[in-house]
């Protein structure tokens, strides 16, 4: 009986060590992932200002003790900003998550579409329509959504950014919460796709009005004027935006004037940096990331650098010094998160949805290749064509992402030859100052392209949003009237971001091997050991980590 006895224990002890795993045989994560996307952030800033930073700011602390992939590339077209943010996350490209740019016309509904509208949702903080937006566009998993699957739902996830898209497609399918500024309100909202009402942490943070301290201090140099003519041009170039006003061209710029008047104009300055970093302290604290059991995951994107560069250009006084100012409000935020998480803890990457082109009026000026282009002449010049050669000025639906749709309905309607009109519209458009070539998007594939162009046009074919006919610009043309500057072509200039990691088992050092915006979610996949993303297409760089 006794010996009986002695084998149920032994039995039932054996029993309960498997049911509970020591503690070592857990799997090793940070407790917190940061993701820091800057939007319209070319590579060479890196190094470009590199002199000027702060030796206690992000860039250099990161760029130092952290990894740099130094040639990593978008590997599609249209480089804007959806795109980018949803191939970050999904480590997948346009053709596969769907997100093909930051709007498109839907061919299966039939309308424009906007890349996270969506209307069966209602906004939360406003009384606007700022917040009818979701994830639901992007028809593939996120890097974060994968996170919450693999911890069975235990990890946070937090998106936040003064952008909705740049906020809502990091933030995945399945976070806790993506918050977004509303500039018409002058506060973070977000949508009924995520909760009912806002936390109130995030009320008693747009209670505060930190805008109206920050227009208190207005937009001065962070640095000697002399320092500007030596790394920049002019301050006043005629071919730069005015978004303060026509009687504000230059340096210093006067913001009290926007207090408890105008909240949108925080955004075209560095103070829309330093307001985002505020929210993105605030989440950590009030949502207490890095201080569960599960790692959490912060996504931040910070917006203004895009509409610092559209009205001013890379070349500015004005987008240099959004740099300098950028890079210290980097260096605060990884301060705080050593204090609040603990150096060490987290991990964090940090890059670009986008780059962005000189600015056309800088090109001419300098003589070098390029210049504005005007969709508004052209798409006129080709309607009027159309009408003469078809009897008909209905045969377009639009422009979409640097390519043109057709109307199909009208064109089966009145028995027209639709490859005659393609024709008509390639030949037309190949005979354009600054336009390199036009192709089909159906016949990519076989068109006679350079392979580079071929895959990244490809990548960006998604049948039921993208359009019928894609105009490729030439080198160093932006579309629009000359002014400020844009993006989203294959070049360099718009197509090589930085990318890099820091912290927690991040080797630290560089690789200047061909890397892809794609391999980051599947590098932070692998570092983490969780899933790829469902649509994921990246490769894992294995550089970058500790073995």
């Amino acid at each position: 009986m006794k010996y009986a006895c002695l084998i149920l224990i032994t039995v039932l002890l054996s029993a309960n060590s498997f049911a509970q795993p020591a503690a070592t045989d857990k799997v090793q994560r940070p407790k917190l992932v940061v993701g820091i996307v800057v939007d319209q952030m070319r590579w060479d800033y890196l190094y470009k200002y590199y002199p000027l930073y702060s030796n206690s700011g992000g860039f250099k602390r990161m760029l130092n003790k952290g990894f740099s992939a130094e040639n990593t590339f978008v590997p599609y077209t249209p480089t804007v900003t959806a795109a980018g943010h949803a191939c970050v996350y999904t480590g997948s490209v346009p053709a596969i998550n769907g997100i093909v740019g930051n709007d498109w016309y839907d061919n299966v509904e039939d309308k424009k579409m906007y890349c996270v509208q969506d209307d069966a949702v209602s906004t939360v903080g406003a009384s606007d329509d700022a917040g009818k937006m979701s994830p639901r566009n992007n028809v593939v998993t996120t890097i974060t959504d994968e996170l919450r699957i693999a911890t069975n739902y235990a990890s946070k996830v937090i998106g936040v950014s003064m952008k909705d898209r740049g906020s809502i497609l990091p933030a995945g399918h399945v976070a806790n919460a993506a918050y977004w500024y509303n500039p018409k309100a002058g506060k973070f909202i977000t949508s009924t796709y995520y909760m009912k009402e806002l936390p109130e942490w995030v009320n008693a943070f747009n209670n505060r009005r930190l805008q109206d301290s920050l227009y208190k201090l207005n937009w001065t140099l962070s640095l000697p004027e002399n320092l500007y003519k030596e790394y920049a041009g002019e301050d006043d170039e005629p071919y730069e935006a005015k978004p303060f006003g026509k009687e504000q061209t230059h340096f210093p710029y006067k913001l009290t004037g926007y207090i408890q008047k105008d909240y949108s104009k925080i955004t075209s300055t560095p103070h829309g940096n330093t307001f985002l970093e505020a929210m993105a302290e605030a989440a950590v604290i009030n949502e207490q990331l890095g201080k569960g059991n599960a790692t959490d995951f912060l996504a931040v994107s910070f917006s203004s650098p895009d509409y610092v560069g559209h009205a001013f250009g890379p070349d500015s006084w004005e987008q240099m010094d959004d740099y300098i100012k950028l890079d210290s409000t980097l260096g605060r935020f990884l301060s705080f998160l050593d204090k609040q998480v603990g150096e060490g803890n987290y991990l964090v990457f940090l890059t670009a949805d986008h780059a962005g082109a000189n600015s056309p009026g800088y090109s001419v000026k300098h003589n070098l290749p390029g210049g504005p282009f005007s969709v508004g002449t052209f798409g006129k010049e080709l309607n009027e064509l159309l009408l003469k050669k078809y009897k008909s000025g209905r045969l377009l639906k639009g422009q979409y992402n640097g390519q043109i749709l057709l109307n199909n309905k009208v064109i089966d309607s009145l028995s027209l030859d639709r490859s005659a009109i393609e024709r008509t519209i390639i030949d037309f458009a190949e005979l354009q100052p600054g336009v390199a070539r036009a192709v089909s998007m159906k016949n990519i594939s076989t068109a006679t392209l350079p392979d580079v162009q071929k895959k990244m046009f490809s990548n960006s074919y998604f049948p039921q949003r993208s359009s019928d006919i894609l105009i490729e610009l030439k080198s160093g043309y932006v579309s629009g009237n000359g002014t400020g500057t844009s993006h989203g072509l294959w070049n360099p200039y718009d197509s090589h971001i930085p990318l890099l990691f820091y912290g927690w088992n991040v080797k630290p050092g560089k690789t200047n091997r061909e890397t892809y915006m794609t391999d980051i979610a599947a590098t932070v996949a692998a570092m983490l050991h969780i899933q790829m993303p469902s649509g994921c297409v990246g490769k894992v760089i294995e550089e970058v980590f500790e073995k």
